[in-house]
């Protein structure tokens, strides 16, 4: 491997590289510069371009046409086990992990450690090395644990370290925090500025623009396979990003709502839910809740606040510990998922490729799958109303997709997450509750499903989502709940409530020092 380049010397370049698929011309003519010791931040909507450019620069494709130089020498990259002889490593948004191996296994699945002539795994010293990466990013991650008892962000943190053992030089990053909490996203920050301050170049996406911002040197911005626009950080904001992503001002993304509601749909009091992980300790503790007819209630707050496993108990897919729910009038017990739908309550869960959608199924059969019940009779699926009601479903949502039976898989992340929408709403459910709908998804995306649930709550529905997004609750919620450890510990009216105001109350800043800096 060659010596550290110098801070902003150009370490990689891609030079009029295009990619097609059948019709789709993914990438048109593209010129990219990775520089080192820097990270260069790629914003874009989902179907820009920035992820088969990445898999391009990591040998995980190859481009249809253009070229690519290492320092300064022409390159073919013919796989990421090449590319990564090079010190070419990748981080993939989605994970891509064996949950039936442990943590150590995973990180260094496909180059594992060799003793005894390459007989047999070095397990110690696998053992050993994981332990020391994981130690800059997550100490509290036990080598030897089995990757399928981790949380989602912990698995992330997995993905992150699997890169990092390999000494890169050049690390991409494709959406590594969207399943990170904030405190590990600060995390992850000083880890990167550590890289960087050693010479690592790193490229950088992620959908959360604000928080691209922070850690930015240079950005670019795709659209429509075309690299659209460059800067530096000290030359761009918020609006000059969202402006060239999708040609239209910030202010237009945010969505309608009402402003007078109906009756009480959802009722809780005292609500108590168990940790699933640890029955001794509350998920939830005791909480009250209304939520009305056309109303949008955000919940607010950490990872670990207690959010996600009050919307899944809310669904009927854990019990709950004690309390009373009553959902249109109706008080419920301990129904199951199937009952929940049935009496009007649906949940988008917030890992839409584990708990949302079935891989292997069509879009179609993805859509329909929770509403089947309906096209039957006598045991028998009436093919022609359940073909109808998808297409009216994924028109109504605007998925784009070449039609019903695509496959789940070749659509983009906001596409999948209409698609988990759309089997919601296809229930005709009176209660609907969001769990991080807008996940690794971008602004545009976003903007599209946030309209989404702000139609449906104009129609009269009660919406319930969650969200870690301070400017998501700010912007597309009628009252926002922040939750902590369990509890709600504050409630505000998005119109008078500042971004100080929610991250002071969840948790993510001392109170002294946010008073002594209101301006940020």
């Amino acid at each position: 491997m060659s010596a550290p380049a110098a801070v902003d010397q150009v370490v990689m370049t891609a030079r009029g590289i295009t990619k097609t698929y059948g019709v789709t011309r993914a990438l048109k003519g593209v010129d990219f510069d990775i520089r080192a010791g820097t990270v260069t931040v790629l914003f874009g909507e989902n179907g820009a371009g920035k992820s088969t450019l990445m898999k391009i620069l990591s040998g995980v494709e190859q481009p249809t046409s253009g070229t690519l130089e290492l320092d300064g020498a022409p390159v073919s990259l013919e796989n990421t086990v090449d590319a990564a002889s090079r010190g070419i490593a990748i981080i993939h948004q989605e994970l891509s992990l064996a949950p039936n191996l442990n943590v150590r296994d995973n990180i260094f699945m496909g180059r594992e450690y060799r003793r005894f002539r390459g007989l047999f795994v070095d397990e110690k010293a696998e053992t050993a090395k994981a332990r020391e990466v994981l130690a800059r990013i997550a100490p509290d991650i036990d080598p030897t644990a089995p990757v399928s008892e981790l949380r989602l962000g912990q698995q992330q943190i997995i993905e992150i370290a699997r890169a990092l053992s390999g000494d890169a030089r050049v690390l991409i990053m494709d959406e590594p925090t969207s399943a990170l909490s904030a405190s590990e996203v600060e995390v992850l920050f000083s880890l990167i500025r550590e890289l960087t301050d050693a010479g690592v170049a790193i490229v950088y996406i992620s959908h959360h623009l604000e928080e691209a911002l922070e850690i930015c040197d240079h950005a670019v911005v795709f659209r429509d396979g075309d690299l659209v626009a460059k800067g530096e950080r000290r030359d761009i904001d918020l609006e000059w990003i969202i402006s060239n992503m999708v040609g239209r001002a910030a202010d237009d993304l945010a969505p309608d709502l009402l402003e007078e509601f109906g009756d009480v749909a959802l009722s809780l009091r005292g609500v108590t839910v168990a940790d699933q992980t640890n029955p001794a300790r509350l998920a939830v503790d005791r909480l009250d809740l209304d939520v009305r007819e056309g109303e949008v209630v955000c919940l607010y707050g950490l990872m670990g606040a207690g959010r996600t496993e009050l919307l899944e108990a809310l669904a009927g897919r854990t019990p709950i510990a004690g309390g009373t729910v009553v959902a249109n009038g109706r008080t419920l017990g301990a129904e199951g998922v199937a009952d929940r739908i049935s009496g009007g309550i649906m949940l988008a869960p917030e890992d839409r490729q584990r708990d949302g959608l079935v891989q292997s199924m069509s879009v179609g059969e993805n859509a329909s799958l929770a509403s089947l019940l309906s096209f039957t009779t006598r045991g028998f699926l009436r093919r022609g109303p359940e073909r109808e009601a998808v297409e009216r479903g994924i028109t109504d949502v605007r998925v784009k997709t070449s039609g019903p039976k695509a496959s789940i898989t070749s659509l983009s992340g906001g596409n999948q997450q209409k698609v988990v929408i759309a089997k919601a709403l296809m229930t005709t459910p009176d209660i609907i509750l969001l769990d991080e709908p807008s996940r690794g998804i971008d602004v545009g995306a976003k903007a599209e499903i946030f309209n989404l649930m702000a139609r449906e709550a104009r129609r009269g529905l009660a919406v319930l989502f969650a969200t870690s997004e301070v400017g998501e609750a700010l912007q597309v919620s009628n009252r926002i709940i922040v939750m902590s450890k369990g509890r709600f510990v504050a409630e505000f009216d998005p119109r008078t409530t500042t971004r100080e105001d929610l991250m002071v109350a969840s948790g993510e800043a001392p109170e002294e020092e946010e008073a002594g800096n209101g301006n940020d």
